[in-house]
């Protein structure tokens, strides 16, 4: 029995009210134990976060492959949860914190992460909700955090094993350094903006009687950053720059501080640039670090300038004046800081070059510096400027973890869909630096290090196997505790010198305390381990061999994982780090492909960005349209290697597509229509039944290839014009007023096929038609069964009812170029029609009057006079058209109107090959170009097709 259907559909009525149906009762992951696992690990978004649209792009995806594979029989299992996120999650909380009055620094750490799990417990579950309103068929009862005490077990493990591997190490590098955050940042987190600066040019003097070849007694250097020339320690010139051939290994003195440093010859000085000259400061600059290395200095004896809120202090050699130390890198908040000094006293020392620019006038003018844009980085939750800072952090070595990830993609064991970014891949991981995995916050996994006296570190697990390594190191005779007192206020009181806060007690040679490094992991260090820690590993994995009757832990069953889709974005910050840990930790790729799609851009092609304004709600998007035309969409527009532009027409118009097809079922079920009850295809006589269950076959083979491919537009767009065009549009009108047994079993069986395979784009609105269609709340749709029709494509059949669909196309196309009314009823004739013809025509007379208006159709001459002629297949067909329409008159409006898009045309092709246009004028400019050209062209032939049926 069906239930009758609303007359309207109404998207917001059915998605909760599924949801939580699928969700109560365990249909995300029901029980198939024995059947094949299929598994994806969802990228854990921050805990802090909420749903956009790139989220809404990549959970779109997971979910068609999860629900897809569902649907055939595996045990489909979706890990979801999400990430601490570490800085994150840290300034959430301490807002919040400052809004009551009270400060970080004012508790201990302990208090402050009970504030910080407080707020996760009542605030940190805003876009796992957001999620369920997008349809994804999570994993929800097992639902991750990286902050769980079972996954803390598996970082701490990771840590410790690399440690003891020579595979993590502690190291005085240059790292990105957020003063406002005062941590450590990843790439990932640094945003650049294009801002207006300054480039100074300055003479740094030659010591005592060296002079160049020209005769000058100073080296010229220009720079955006002068407060840096505190902390110079050398001057680079191209090894092959004849100017400077005869100065290199010489020195030059600085002015301000008076440092003696060394001209050296390296490759990175480019002799077309400036004068060719480049001021080295080790310290400060990430290019510098690795000049000073090849000059000879190490980490160690590189200066460092600035403190951890970037205000100037002083370096190891004391030779920074004194006036200088406490001001703030650059003017802050309208006081200048050091750079403005530097620039002061050296103009004020004669060492400033001036830059000499012209007015609009023509008249020259002397400025201090040339003007110039600067590409800045900037720390994309600190908002401030990034300083290279120099300081001792944990890093993994990961050159050596790169090897097996390398050798996977090379061999094919992991593919990465699309093929072209394999050359991205290679270049970043065989040109790999070592990773910078510890940061300077509270929230996060604490690193597993103590410090001893001595400088010993002891990396382990747990408190009590750090206490067994140290009594080890040691010895007997020496008492060993742990230090409970926190070392924040001395870190933070000697971050210059980078102390670490070892402690001993002065009055007893015979204690001595260990104290725990007060730094946490990156959360891109903990959420490498996603694809496995997330399924039990390190704790429980399943005996080799099983003991009888035991079944596999959900560790040994689902990895590695099947799939990875990601943002390309991510490639190296995640995807490339689970290779490396996954192979390192299980001895296993995560997953044997990896799908990167691209971006969702704002309709006009750019990226979006907050302070754009363009940024787009896709839970917006949800209440306007629903979750599955915004999931249709994201999956139709989703083309390998290519970016999607946001189209809401587009998504309006999968709206309509859902409410043809609830229409589509409403009139099945008006006419004694309703679920099927067989999973093969019903067996038919007719041609037209016999030809939509070949066109539902074709469609199932078209629909797995695609899947398979990872080609989602494809895959849609396959699934859209059967149900679409196929379905509704032509099988519905050919069998209208023809509803005998046959024809309603084999319509009912159709429409299950379709709910079946759309239901992985759309879900909400295929089950509700699932459920309506007959009564099989035993049996629902979000795991039934994958379509297996057992039948093969008629040929006989297709051939009929293709030929029938192309006479009526025809017919209807050339009815609406010469402007004749729809419902016309015309005589056609065909002087010589193929056997198919014949075959067709007698016994579908009443389908050829009812959809083509053609009506008689004789095969013969046709009466001489005007006439269209219009082809079904390879016959001919030549309809009168006396007294029909004037022919003259639709002959001199077809003539006019083919000129004036004949003249746009040619007007626009003018416009799109001037490069000028194409490349100055705005994006949308343009774009509409294309599109208007594109129209006109289409018009073009389009009315030459019309005047050439006339004669």
């Amino acid at each position: 029995m069906t239930t009758e259907l609303p007359k309207t559909f109404d998207p917001a009525d059915i998605e909760a009210r599924w949801y939580a149906h699928w969700e109560e009762n365990g249909l995300f992951r029901p029980e198939r134990p024995d059947a094949q696992p299929y598994t994806i690990v969802n990228p854990p978004p921050n805990v802090t976060g909420s749903l956009h649209i790139g989220h809404a792009l990549d959970n779109t995806l997971q979910d068609v492959m999860i629900r897809y594979e569902r649907l055939r029989g595996k045990d489909a299992l979706w890990v979801v949860g999400t990430d601490h996120a570490g800085i994150a999650t840290q300034m959430v909380v301490e807002r919040n914190l400052n809004s009551q009055g009270l400060k970080r620094t004012d508790m201990s750490r302990e208090a402050f992460l009970e504030h910080v799990w407080e707020w996760k417990e009542q605030s940190g579950g805003t876009i796992t909700r957001q999620l369920r309103r997008l349809g994804c068929s999570m994993d929800w009862p097992r639902e991750q955090f990286t902050m769980d005490e079972h996954f803390s077990k598996a970082v701490l493990k990771t840590f410790v094993d690399l440690y003891n591997d020579g595979l993590i190490y502690r190291d005085k590098r240059l790292v990105n350094w957020d003063p406002k955050l005062k941590t450590a940042i990843s790439d990932l987190e640094v945003e650049t903006q294009d801002v207006k600066g300054s480039f100074w040019h300055f003479k740094y003097p030659l010591e005592d009687g060296v002079t160049l070849d020209d005769g000058r007694d100073y080296i010229e250097v220009a720079t955006t950053r002068p407060e840096t020339m505190l902390a110079d320690m050398a001057v680079a010139v191209h090894p092959d720059d004849a100017r400077y051939k005869s100065v290199v290994g010489k020195h030059v003195v600085l002015p301000i501080t008076g440092r003696r440093v060394p001209i050296v010859a390296d490759e990175h000085a480019d002799p077309e640039l400036g004068s060719g000259a480049v001021k080295i400061t080790p310290g400060h600059d990430f290019n510098d670090f690795d000049v000073g290395k090849r000059a000879g200095f190490s980490p160690a004896e590189m200066l460092n300038m600035l403190d951890a809120e970037a205000n100037v202090c002083q370096t190891a050699d004391g030779l920074v004046p004194e006036e200088f130390l406490g001001l703030h890198r650059f003017k802050r908040d309208g006081t200048d800081g050091a750079r403005e000094l530097v620039v002061q006293r050296l103009k004020e020392q004669g060492y400033l070059i001036p830059h000499i620019a012209k007015t609009k006038k023509g008249e020259e003018q002397e400025l201090d510096a040339e003007p110039r844009t600067i590409a800045t980085p900037f720390g994309d939750r600190g908002g401030v400027v990034i300083e290279p800072w120099l300081t001792d952090q944990w890093y993994v070595d990961a050159e050596k973890l790169a090897v097996k990830p390398i050798e996977a993609v090379k061999k094919g064991d992991i593919e990465i869909v699309p093929k072209s970014w394999e050359k991205t891949f290679f270049n970043w991981m065989e040109n790999i630096q070592p990773w910078c995995v510890s940061r300077q916050l509270w929230w996060g996994h604490r690193i597993p290090a103590w410090f001893g006296p001595d400088e010993e570190i002891f990396v382990a697990e747990t408190e009590e196997a750090a206490l067994e390594l140290a009594n080890a190191h040691y010895g007997p005779n020496i008492e060993v505790a742990i230090w409970a007192n926190e070392i924040s206020e001395i870190l933070d009181a000697c971050a210059s010198s980078e102390t670490v806060g070892f402690v001993s007690d002065p009055s007893d040679e015979k204690r001595v305390f260990l104290t725990r490094d007060e730094d946490v992991l990156d959360t891109w260090f903990s959420s490498a381990l996603w694809p496995f820690a997330t399924l039990g590993w390190p704790e429980n994995p399943s005996p080799n061999p099983l003991p009888q009757g035991e079944r596999a832990s959900l560790f040994d069953k689902h990895y590695p994982n099947n799939l990875l889709i990601s943002g390309f974005d991510i490639l190296f910050f995640w995807d490339a780090r689970m290779m490396m840990m996954g192979q390192y930790n299980t001895g296993k790729n995560p997953w044997p492909k990896l799908y990167l799609h691209g971006l969702v851009r704002a309709a006009d092609g750019q990226k979006m960005s907050k302070s754009k304004g363009n940024v787009v709600d896709p839970l917006g998007l949800i209440d306007q349209y629903g979750a599955d035309a915004l999931r249709f969409f994201m999956a139709a527009m989703e083309s390998q290697g290519r970016d999607i532009k946001m189209d809401d027409k587009r998504i309006e118009g999968y709206r309509n597509f859902a409410t043809k097809l609830w229409n589509a079922t409403r009139f099945c079920q008006a006419n004694g229509i309703g679920a099927s009850t067989s999973i093969a295809a019903p067996k038919a006589s007719h041609a037209v039944n016999r030809w939509i269950i070949g066109e539902v076959v074709e469609t199932k083979q078209a629909l797995d290839a695609a899947l398979a491919d990872l080609r989602f537009d494809a895959a849609a767009n396959t699934i859209y014009h059967f149900v679409w065009d196929r379905f509704c549009d032509w099988y519905i009108e050919l069998v209208k007023g023809n509803f005998d047994e046959e024809t309603r079993a084999v319509a009912g069986w159709a429409l299950d096929q379709i709910l079946v395979m759309l239901h992985p784009f759309m879900p909400f609105i295929t089950e509700e038609l699932w459920s309506k269609q007959g009564d099989r709340a035993d049996y629902p749709l979000i795991t039934a069964q994958w379509p297996d029709p057992q039948a093969e494509v008629d040929a006989e059949a297709k051939a009929e009812i293709d030929w029938l669909i192309a006479l009526t196309s025809a017919t209807r196309t050339a009815k609406n170029e010469l402007g004749i009314a729809p419902g016309a009823k015309l005589q056609a004739f065909c002087a010589s029609p193929s056997p198919l013809a014949k075959s067709v025509v007698e016994p579908n007379a009443g389908a050829i009057e009812r959809l083509a208006r053609l009506t008689p159709v004789t095969f013969g001459e046709a009466p001489s006079g005007a006439a269209m002629q219009i082809a079904a297949g390879e016959d001919e067909f030549v309809i009168p058209l006396e007294g029909v329409i004037d022919i003259e008159a639709e002959k001199a409006r077809l003539e006019k109107a083919l000129a004036t898009s004949a003249k746009e045309a040619k007007s626009l092709e003018g416009r799109l090959s001037n490069a000028n246009f194409v490349e100055r004028a705005k994006p949308e400019a343009v774009e509409k170009a294309r599109a208007d050209h594109a129209h006109h062209v289409a018009e073009v032939a389009r009315l030459e097709a019309a005047l050439a049926r006339l004669g």
